[in-house]
């Protein structure tokens, strides 16, 4: 199936463009109505990360794969009571944290279909709630995720992100197949050109349902149905934010996974914090992952984050009997007069399979992002 976009969904974008376009010529028509809004932003983050697999030690610039660098712009239109959007917003395609490893540097700078994030109209009502059509978050992105710990620019549950192509040696110093990213997984939902329900907000719950195909990478054919409950709300000194997801992925030839996940993170106004994510592969394996933090205003610049997390998965690299392992350590500085947060993380990993011993690896990060 060639080109960006393709199938059901597609024939429902488009009629959302005409739909758009004659939300305009009616602007015309009345001219009492609300003025449409435009709002353009961006973010900066790049840095160095550091690797160490046992062997050899390696250092590269690169774009946070925990939030790579992007552009974009909003379109805001009140529409009869309810607000209709148009968001777009590309990462840059700067060199990624998450793609380099011992064999491959990749361009500074390399522009794809794959860097689009968001194409999508947004329709939010106060009864009905919101609809989403176009290419952007499926209901479970983000459902493995949730984190108060002020730390996730630096770590979080998506340990790829990091260092995530780097590769395992074993007991003989030689490169093996095992990558950090694919060893330890969260199976965290992604951006599929989709459409998307989310109910209107009750005691702090909402649900969320979606269904979509994959469009902007290269002979990948599949579809994704994803739905997730997710809770936010201030309780006391507590702050909390939660999410419990349900994906089924049909692949070609009939293939399916199904995946099912979660995160629940709650902050006290002490600033201590707590952070915990699940999931589980039907198809393969499991894995747990927790964050213990602590924010502070030590500096009269802004807010200061650390935090220390611990990952532990089940049969990731192989169907029975491999145990993958990481902990790290992770520090945040605010600099809130600029936008600006400066960061230092490091990791520890570690894999285990029957009859193959590999050696433990390292890796450090250190950047800064500017969100403007």
């Amino acid at each position: 199936m060639n080109g960006i976009f393709k199938g059901p969904i597609a024939g429902l974008l488009v009629a959302m463009v005409a739909s758009s376009a004659a939300a305009q010529n009616s602007e015309k028509r009345y001219p009492d109505q609300e003025a449409a809004t435009f709002e353009a932003y961006g973010l900066l983050n790049g840095g160095v990360v550091g690797f160490d697999d046992g062997v050899d030690t390696y250092s590269k610039a690169v774009d946070n794969g925990h939030a790579p660098s992007r552009l974009g712009f909003w379109v805001r239109q009140p529409f009869y009571g309810s607000n209709l959007a148009f968001n777009f917003e590309t990462a840059i395609g700067l060199r990624p944290s998450s793609g380099v490893n011992q064999v491959a540097s990749l361009d500074n700078f390399a522009w794809g279909r794959r860097k689009i994030r968001k194409i999508e109209f947004i329709l939010k009502t106060d009864k009905a709630g919101t609809f989403y059509l176009g290419q952007g978050s499926v209901s479970t992105d983000g459902a493995a995720m949730n984190d108060l710990s002020g730390t996730s620019l630096a770590q979080g549950s998506g340990i790829g992100d990091m260092a995530g192509a780097y590769l395992f040696r074993n007991s003989a110093g030689s490169l093996t197949a095992r990558a950090i990213g694919t060893t330890m997984p969260n199976f965290d939902g992604g951006r599929r050109l989709r459409v998307r329900y989310d109910t209107p907000e009750v005691a702090g719950f909402s649900l969320s349902a979606s269904y979509g195909e994959e469009v902007l990478a290269y002979n990948a054919d599949f579809t994704t149905q994803n739905a997730a409950l997710r809770y936010g709300k201030k309780v006391g000194a507590f702050k909390m934010k939660g999410a419990l997801g349900y994906a089924k992925v049909e692949l070609a030839a009939g293939a399916e996974r199904h995946d099912t996940i979660g995160s629940f993170s709650v902050l006290h106004d002490s600033g201590w914090n707590l952070s915990l994510s699940a999931g589980d592969r039907e198809e393969s394996g499991d894995y747990t992952y927790g964050k213990v933090g602590y924010r502070a205003n030590w500096l009269s610049i802004g807010e200061s984050a650390v935090s220390v997390d611990y990952y532990a998965g089940n049969d990731m690299s192989i169907a029975t009997s491999s145990q993958s392992e990481a902990w790290g350590l992770a520090f945040v500085q605010n600099v809130k007069k600029h936008n600006v947060q400066l960061y230092a993380a490091y990791r520890r990993y570690s894999l285990s399979e029957p009859g193959t011993t590999y050696q433990d690896a390292s890796s450090y990060m250190l950047g800064a992002a500017w969100r403007f």
